[in-house]
Protein backbone atom coordinates (compact mmCIF):
# COMPACT_ATOMS: atom_id res chain seq x y z
CA UNK A 1 0.00 0.00 0.00
CA UNK A 2 1.27 3.53 -1.02
CA UNK A 3 2.39 5.89 1.82
CA UNK A 4 -0.68 8.08 0.79
CA UNK A 5 -3.35 5.18 0.95
CA UNK A 6 -1.80 4.61 4.14
CA UNK A 7 -2.45 8.51 5.37
CA UNK A 8 -5.81 7.86 3.85
CA UNK A 9 -7.20 4.49 5.43
CA UNK A 10 -6.08 6.64 8.65
CA UNK A 11 -8.22 9.30 7.98
CA UNK A 12 -10.81 6.93 7.25
CA UNK A 13 -10.35 5.22 10.68
CA UNK A 14 -10.51 8.39 12.60
CA UNK A 15 -13.68 9.30 11.11
CA UNK A 16 -15.50 6.05 11.60
CA UNK A 17 -14.43 6.50 14.88
CA UNK A 18 -15.49 9.73 15.50
CA UNK A 19 -18.65 9.39 13.38
CA UNK A 20 -19.38 6.85 16.32
CA UNK A 21 -19.03 9.67 18.59
CA UNK A 22 -21.18 12.13 16.93
CA UNK A 23 -23.94 9.26 16.66
CA UNK A 24 -23.89 8.60 20.44
CA UNK A 25 -23.75 12.47 20.97
CA UNK A 26 -26.43 13.32 18.97
CA UNK A 27 -28.83 10.43 20.70
CA UNK A 28 -27.98 11.58 24.08
CA UNK A 29 -28.69 15.51 22.67
CA UNK A 30 -25.37 17.20 23.83
CA UNK A 31 -25.33 20.55 22.64
CA UNK A 32 -25.90 21.02 19.09
CA UNK A 33 -22.57 23.39 18.60
CA UNK A 34 -20.84 20.71 19.94
CA UNK A 35 -21.96 18.26 17.59
CA UNK A 36 -21.07 20.42 14.88
CA UNK A 37 -17.76 20.90 15.56
CA UNK A 38 -17.21 17.57 15.39
CA UNK A 39 -19.00 16.53 12.34
CA UNK A 40 -16.55 19.51 10.77
CA UNK A 41 -13.34 17.44 11.71
CA UNK A 42 -15.06 14.38 10.23
CA UNK A 43 -15.78 16.37 7.08
CA UNK A 44 -12.05 17.84 7.56
CA UNK A 45 -10.78 14.53 7.58
CA UNK A 46 -12.38 12.98 4.57
CA UNK A 47 -11.37 15.70 2.75
CA UNK A 48 -8.06 15.67 3.58
CA UNK A 49 -8.46 11.82 2.81
CA UNK A 50 -9.67 12.51 -0.77
CA UNK A 51 -6.92 14.74 -1.93
CA UNK A 52 -3.81 12.00 -0.44
CA UNK A 53 -5.94 9.44 -2.71
CA UNK A 54 -5.96 11.71 -5.55
CA UNK A 55 -2.52 12.48 -5.05
CA UNK A 56 -1.13 9.07 -5.18
CA UNK A 57 -3.69 8.15 -7.92
CA UNK A 58 -2.17 11.22 -10.02
CA UNK A 59 1.44 9.83 -9.13
CA UNK A 60 1.20 6.20 -10.08
CA UNK A 61 -2.23 5.27 -12.03
CA UNK A 62 -2.34 8.49 -13.98
CA UNK A 63 1.44 8.96 -14.33
CA UNK A 64 1.47 5.31 -15.99
CA UNK A 65 -1.31 5.58 -18.23
CA UNK A 66 -0.49 9.22 -19.86
CA UNK A 67 3.33 7.78 -20.23
CA UNK A 68 1.57 4.33 -22.52
CA UNK A 69 0.88 4.15 -25.67
CA UNK A 70 -2.98 3.47 -25.38
CA UNK A 71 -4.60 6.88 -26.36
CA UNK A 72 -8.09 4.76 -25.09
CA UNK A 73 -6.33 4.67 -22.05
CA UNK A 74 -5.20 7.89 -21.21
CA UNK A 75 -8.68 9.40 -22.54
CA UNK A 76 -10.66 7.11 -20.13
CA UNK A 77 -7.90 8.13 -16.79
CA UNK A 78 -8.96 12.12 -17.75
CA UNK A 79 -12.78 11.63 -17.68
CA UNK A 80 -11.96 10.00 -14.40
CA UNK A 81 -10.38 12.29 -12.76
CA UNK A 82 -13.04 15.08 -14.55
CA UNK A 83 -15.52 12.56 -13.08
CA UNK A 84 -14.05 12.80 -9.26
CA UNK A 85 -13.47 16.44 -9.47
CA UNK A 86 -16.73 17.51 -10.19
CA UNK A 87 -18.28 15.55 -7.28
CA UNK A 88 -15.78 16.71 -5.08
CA UNK A 89 -16.97 20.37 -5.86
CA UNK A 90 -20.76 19.64 -5.18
Amino acid sequence: MTNSREKALLNFKKSKSLLEKIIKMTESGEYCIDIMQQNLAVIGMLKSAHQLLMEGHLGSCFRNAMESENEKKKEEMVEEILKVTKLSNK
